[in-house]
């Protein structure tokens, strides 16, 4: 039920009615944000509880920033995992090796956080914010009428009208058209407790050509615990899933552990298949993310590989985005305009970069794990590579905070 239009040039009549669609990290922030900019927020929910999704997370500085703005960087950092270092092996050879220090400026390290965290820490600041939340509504589309918009549920029924609904359904949104391609690649994912001979302060990875990769990311200890965890992954043709289900548990864990025997404490500790979640991706940006009282954020707007780990940080910056637009124009249509101008750059030279190095790391080719081995690995230990790569990593190339005038500093803060 998805169609764009223009807003029309009306004056913006503050506080607006604004509807926001998924209470993920995306629509939380967003609602938090904006709710502290005094607009009067619901925020809709397809399931009876609101819950995180996923494993672990590494925020960078720039999702960091955005918290910072939020008050909840210091939270963030205090409930998960200081990360220094991206480390990759083929073998016995380091084929990535990506250090924060090569930055050499304040923004240095990332965090290895609980998806779940990250949730509650956003959560929490809903109520107290005034944001209102209804659960167990299905989304299915949006129809303009009586002077705005208004969601439609799987349900029955209809809730209106809103000044403004922000999408943040994720990459499957009924809110936008569905463009882009699902990738051939998924992963496997649960969490463990972190043992020794596992670095805490680095993202390792292992390889065996392109197509098996296995990582651990300590991502802090859980709420009330001491002991910290770690995610661990395992990519995975989609297409294979249903065949390791059949194989069965022992199966993948031996073919884990030949890829790398130190994993063995932390695959002892998954009982069933279960306990494994198998996460599919899809390469997707809109041409257009503004319609008709309607913006697309973060998944919704652009979903890729998870390569360089920017999902929940991109959905950070678009959130701010919104708030900044609505709060330098007095007219709706070039709000979200300016919004999405903020962000574009940033998000197109992700999305290309990300669809360039996905198939050094998870495809089916012989040739191209040969010259990220033989070549890329070796090449990318000299400055300025180096600094390139921490960049990258960081989420800074494109100057994206910049883009947004957020000036923040990780320098005094502990990690």
């Amino acid at each position: 039920m998805w169609r764009y239009g223009s807003a029309g040039d009306a004056t913006i009549t503050k506080p607006l009615n604004i509807a926001i669609a998924g209470c993920g990290i995306a629509g939380m922030a967003t609602a938090l944000l904006l709710a502290r900019d005094g607009h009067r927020i619901t925020v809709f929910e397809r399931f009876d509880q609101p819950r995180p999704i996923g494993s672990g997370l590494i925020l960078q500085p720039t999702g960091l920033a955005v918290l910072d703005q939020l008050g909840l960087a210091d939270a963030a950092i205090a409930s998960g995992q200081r990360i220094d270092r991206l480390i990759g092996l083929a073998g016995s050879r380091v084929v990535l090796d990506v250090r924060y220090s090569f930055l050499r400026r304040i923004a240095a390290f990332g965090i290895g956080i609980h998806r779940s965290a990250l949730f509650a820490l956003l959560h929490d600041q809903l109520e107290p914010a005034g944001v209102s939340v209804v659960t167990a509504r299905e989304i299915r589309g949006i129809e303009r009428r009586d002077g705005g918009a208004w969601l439609c549920f799987a349900q029955g029924g209809a809730d209106g009208p809103f000044d403004l609904v922000v999408d943040s359904l994720g990459t499957r949104s009924t809110l936008a058209p569905q463009v882009g391609r699902d990738l051939r690649y998924g992963a496997l994912w649960t969490n463990v407790s972190l043992t020794d001979g596992f670095d805490p302060n680095a993202l390792s990875q292992r390889y065996h050509r392109a197509s098996v990769m296995a990582g651990v990311l300590p991502i802090g200890a859980p709420a009330g615990s001491s002991a910290m965890e770690a995610a661990l992954f395992w990519s995975l043709r989609a297409c294979d899933h249903a065949e390791w289900i059949e194989r069965g548990l022992d199966h993948w864990k031996e073919a884990v552990h030949a890829l790398w025997p130190q994993t063995s404490p932390l695959l002892d500790q998954i009982r069933t298949a279960d306990a494994l979640t198998f996460a599919r991706y899809a390469h997707k940006t809109l041409h257009q993310p503004v319609g008709d009282r309607l913006i697309h954020i973060g998944d919704s707007w652009h979903s890729a590989s998870p390569q360089l780990g920017q999902g929940a940080n991109m959905a950070l910056l678009d959130a701010y985005a919104v708030a900044r637009g609505l709060r330098v124009s007095d007219e709706l249509s070039g709000a979200l305009m300016q919004a999405a101008a903020m962000r574009r750059t940033h998000v197109r030279l992700y999305q290309v970069l990300t669809a360039v190095l996905t198939p050094v790391y998870q495809s089916d080719s012989r040739l191209i794990p040969l010259v990220r081995d033989w070549l890329m690995g070796p090449a990318s230990k000299v400055w300025p590579l180096t600094s390139l790569q921490g960049a990258l990593v960081a989420g800074l190339v494109g100057t994206p905070l910049r883009r947004l005038g957020i000036d923040f500093a990780l320098r005094q803060r502990r990690g």
